[in-house]
C-alpha cells in the first residue's frame, strides 16, 4: 500500500548548474522539493517510484543513468545508488528527480523510474497507480510533473485564460492528498494548457486510493508562467 507520497516540479531549472546565474530565483522551491523527498524518508517504505512524464515511456531500473549535458553542464546522475544500469536514459522528469534523491542521499529503500506518457488516459493512469500500490507493503511515489505552462504572455505556452483555474484546482486536490479531484482533472484540457504533470498526478491518485493520507502544499508558484506545485502526503 502506498505510505506516503511527494509531488515535485521537473523543470531542468531546479539543478544550479543548469539555471547558473538564474538559481537563486529558485531557492524556495529546491528546498520545498527537498523537504518533500525527506518526508519520504521518514515514512521508511520498503519501495520508492519515481513518476515523471516522458515521451518515451516504460520502466527505468535502480542504477538508470541520466545527463544534464544537453543544457551545456557536466553533470550526470544516477536513480538511487548502485552500479549504472538499464539500456535507456532517463527521461528529463526523472533525471531531476534523480538529482533530488542524490541531495538528500537518499538510501532509505530501493528506487524504481516510470516514464508515462502525457496523453495516457485517466483510467490506465489510475490503474497504474493500483498496480504500483499493490507492488510491496509500503511503496512511496515521488510524482514528477509541472502545472500549465500558459499562465503569462511570456509563458512557454504564451497566455491562456484556463490556466490560472486549472493550476488552481490542481495545487487543491495536491495539497489536500484528494484523489477523486486529481481522477476528475480534465485531461485534453491539461493538454492545451501544456500541464505536463496531470498524467504523473493521476497515477499517483490510483496509487493513493484508500490509503487515507494527509496532504500538505509547499509550494505554489508560477515563475517563468509555468505552475509549479511541491506537496506532501503522508
Amino acid at each position: 500500500m502506498l505510505v506516503a507520497a511527494a509531488v515535485c516540479p521537473c523543470p531542468p531549472l531546479l539543478v544550479p548548474e543548469v539555471a547558473a546565474g538564474a538559481a537563486p530565483e529558485l531557492d524556495a522551491l529546491r528546498a520545498a522539493c527537498l523537504d518533500a523527498v525527506a518526508v519520504l524518508a521518514a515514512a521508511r517504505p520498503d519501495r520508492l517510484v519515481v513518476i515523471g512524464p516522458a515521451a518515451d515511456p516504460g520502466p527505468h531500473p535502480q542504477g538508470a543513468v541520466g545527463s544534464f549535458r544537453g543544457f551545456g553542464v557536466d553533470v550526470d546522475v544516477r536513480l538511487g545508488r548502485g552500479e549504472p544500469a538499464g539500456e535507456r536514459a532517463l527521461p528529463q522528469s526523472l533525471a531531476v528527480a534523480a538529482w533530488l534523491l542524490g541531495r538528500t542521499g537518499w538510501s532509505t529503500a530501493p528506487v524504481e523510474g516510470l516514464g508515462v506518457d502525457e496523453p495516457l488516459d485517466t483510467a490506465r493512469c489510475l490503474e497504474t497507480g493500483r498496480e504500483l500500490a499493490a507492488g510491496a507493503e509500503r511503496v512511496a511515489v515521488l510524482a514528477m510533473g509541472d502545472g500549465s505552462a500558459c499562465r503569462t504572455l511570456k509563458a512557454p505556452g504564451y497566455l491562456d485564460e484556463r490556466a490560472a483555474a486549472f493550476d488552481a484546482g490542481a495545487a487543491r486536490a495536491l495539497g489536500s492528498a484528494d484523489t477523486t479531484a486529481l481522477a476528475a482533472l480534465d485531461a485534453e484540457l491539461a493538454r492545451e494548457v501544456k500541464a505536463v504533470g496531470r498524467a504523473s498526478w493521476q497515477v499517483l491518485a490510483g496509487a493513493a486510493e484508500g490509503a487515507g493520507l494527509a496532504g500538505e502544499l509547499l509550494y505554489d508558484d508560477a515563475p517563468y508562467g509555468v505552475g509549479y506545485f511541491v506537496a506532501s502526503w503522508s
